[in-house]
């Protein structure tokens, strides 16, 4: 079992992150900050349609905050889906503004709807954290999805990114007509991508699993979705969603139905496509971890322990010279693809 330690602490964007984010179009002014939202006057517990409590909190503010938080908050989804045209604004009305009280950024949630379908979607106001940025960056990069954020001072605002969450599929969705080959497959392909770019913390309830209809059967696609855990913990395990106790329902049914042979195959698949992003998108990777080397994104114990790990992982000694998380994620991306 992969084990996380004490809650995670926030790391400041340094001037360097903030100047990449700036020249890729990443940092943009935005007319509301985390801290407005704070100002919420009171709060009522969020419950699901079965009754449950949800964990969030439904926030409201004064009659007179609230129209122009709910415009400033429309302005900024616009700045986020439609590059800030602001005509969609007359369609648009906020439904609800959450916070998460558990999470270790306490991120906002705003629900937006198209009044004239009924539509809605969902973005997330939170405070900004390095970590979590090179993370939402590592993704867009290296993995087969492309997520939309922005920064703006101290306030990051992510795209909702849509999907069953996991502890859910796996209560609801694991029966009879689940196709078991490819969700395993797609289970191990997800596990590929964290171990390559470092990204921790993927048990159930930090991904969502995107149900597919494809001609006879179903495709499935594990989508991270809690970017906190970047390049940070000091275990090589953490960065394997396979040694979570809470994805045992799935790694049972890879166990069933995948032979090793199998499983080395899917892992080679996953590692070429990886390794094709890297060739199309080299320019941008080799700046965020040019900025990222540099950045102190975790305790120096944990860098010292992962780096221990990951040497004895690849007998290379080149890990050994590793002094930051950056670092260990450029050597771990250079052992693996060598040739990129």
């Amino acid at each position: 079992m992969a084990l996380i330690s004490k809650k995670k602490k926030v790391y400041p964007v340094s001037g360097n992150l903030r100047a990449f984010l700036d020249e890729y179009g990443r940092e943009t002014e935005i007319p509301l900050q985390y801290s407005d939202l704070e100002r919420y006057s009171t709060a009522v517990t969020l419950y699901d349609a079965q009754g449950d409590d949800t964990l969030w909190l439904t926030v409201f503010y004064t009659q007179s905050d609230t129209p122009e938080i709910h415009q400033q908050l429309k302005e900024i989804y616009s700045q986020l889906k439609v590059e800030g045209n602001l005509e969609i604004l007359n369609h648009l009305y906020i439904d609800r503004v959450d916070i998460c009280t558990y999470g270790n950024t306490r991120p906002f949630r705003v629900r937006v709807v198209n009044q004239l379908n009924d539509n809605f979607d969902y973005f997330y106001v939170k405070r900004a954290d390095a970590s979590r940025i090179y993370g939402l960056e590592l993704e867009d990069i290296l993995s087969p999805n492309r997520v939309q954020y922005l920064v703006y001072e101290n306030t990051l605002i992510e795209e909702h990114i849509a999907g069953v969450p996991g502890d859910m599929f796996m209560r609801t969705y694991l029966n009879e007509e689940t196709n078991k080959i490819r969700l395993a497959k797609e289970f191990i392909k997800f596990n590929e991508r964290c171990f390559v770019r470092l990204l921790g913390d993927m048990h159930s309830s930090n991904f969502v699993v995107d149900i597919t209809p494809d001609f006879e059967e179903f495709h499935y696609r594990i989508r991270a979705i809690d970017f906190d855990q970047q390049s940070y913990e000091s275990r090589k395990a953490v960065y394997m969603p396979q040694y979570y106790k809470q994805n045992n329902p799935i790694i049972r049914i890879g166990m069933e139905v995948l032979s090793p042979e199998t499983v080395r195959q899917y892992q080679q698949e996953e590692r070429s496509l990886i390794a094709n992003r890297i060739r199309s998108s080299q320019h941008i990777l080799r700046a965020v971890l040019e900025v990222m080397r540099n950045d102190q994104i975790a305790p120096p114990e944990n860098v010292e322990k992962l780096k221990m790990e990951l040497y004895e992982h690849y007998k290379d000694r080149r890990f050994l010279k590793c002094k930051t998380m950056g670092q260990l994620l450029r050597m771990n991306l250079k052992t693996l693809f060598p040739h990129q």
